[in-house]
């Protein structure tokens, strides 16, 4: 009987446990079928809500109530109609830059061997780590495309910021440095002749212009085989550059010279003058450009010689000599 007793007791009390569980669930399943409607009916008249997307507000159509109003719309302000126009027009993601070889979207480990608490590693630790960088630096670069690629952009960087050139003209010289890689342009040319090819014809497209001696002072090739390069990747790839205007010399040339603005003023003039004489036909902007330079520092009474003016535009003073006559000649006659 006891026993009997103890079962029928046990019993209830498994029975009420389950029942007040039971009942737990069934309130808090109400009070959020309740918070749910109440967020889709009308907090007075208890009316369906509707949304107007058009002015962001959501409202009764009962009694017109303002429930809510200006709503965020976290969806893009573009449309797109295929996969690419959705690829082209979208904003999120790490920047995308041609002047690395993986367009800048792979990571990098950290050199610094430390934790995130700045605390030293240990020395197995620090060994585990360059063996991953190790590794992470192959897979960067998968085949022997990519590993040309990556030298060939990291010459290019280099080059433009011995030049003092803005990223612009980086981004341009690197992509067609990619054109010229995968038009094949490059068999039986090295890799520093065609990037330097590329920093110059990308300066020119920019116009920000540097001489091809400019950029053999900072290539490792000499200045025929940039030259020879340039000639053939342009033809080839149809750039098309414009003859460079020796005007975008004179600012630079004024500049490291250091000499007044008033230098500068009369070195256009006199090349408008020669231009309009037709002297600038056949003739190297450069040369043109350095001797407007040296003409003008004249005619203002600046003490520059035509040595410092060769030294500083690496133009020869003969070439100066003979620009410096035709210049004065049609500057006299333009007045």
């Amino acid at each position: 009987m006891s026993s009997a007793k103890r079962s029928t007791t046990n019993g209830l009390r498994v029975g009420e446990s389950m029942d007040g569980r039971s009942g737990t669930t069934v309130r808090r399943t109400q009070e959020s079928t309740e918070r749910e409607t109440s967020e889709f009916t009308c907090p007075e008249c208890t009316a369906p809500l509707q949304q107007d997307e058009t002015h962001g507000e959501t409202t009764c159509i009962e009694c017109g109530l303002v429930v809510t109003e200006d709503e965020i719309d976290r969806g893009p302000e573009w449309r797109c109609f295929n996969a690419a126009e959705k690829e082209d027009r979208s904003r999120v993601g790490g920047p995308t830059t041609k002047r690395l070889h993986d367009d800048g979207l792979s990571t990098v480990i950290d050199w610094q061997n430390s934790d995130a608490h700045g605390n030293a590693l240990s020395s197995k630790k620090r060994q585990q780590m360059q063996r991953l960088r190790t590794w992470d630096e192959r897979f960067r670069s998968k085949d022997a495309q990519e590993r040309n690629l990556k030298h060939a952009l990291g010459e290019v960087d280099r080059m433009a910021s011995a030049l003092g050139l803005p990223e612009a003209v980086r981004e341009t010289a690197s992509v067609v440095y990619r054109q010229a890689l995968d038009a094949d342009l490059l068999r039986g040319r090295s890799i520093e002749g065609v990037a330097s090819a590329s920093l110059y014809a990308g300066a020119r497209q920019m116009g920000t212009p540097r001489s091809l001696s400019e950029v053999t002072t900072v290539s490792r090739v000499e200045k025929l085989r940039i030259q020879r390069a340039y000639s053939y990747i342009a033809q080839e790839l149809g750039l098309g550059v414009e003859l460079a205007d020796p005007h975008t010399y004179v600012t630079r040339f004024v500049s490291d010279l250091d000499v007044t603005h008033e230098v500068e003023q009369i070195g256009h003039e006199l090349l408008d003058a020669g231009n309009a004489q037709n002297v600038h036909s056949g003739k190297s902007p450069v040369g043109l450009a350095a001797a407007a330079v040296y003409a003008a520092s004249r005619l203002a009474n600046q003490r520059v010689t035509q040595e410092t003016v060769a030294a500083t535009t690496d133009v020869s003073m003969v070439t100066i000599r003979n620009r410096y006559q035709e210049l004065l000649t049609a500057y006299e006659i333009a007045e």
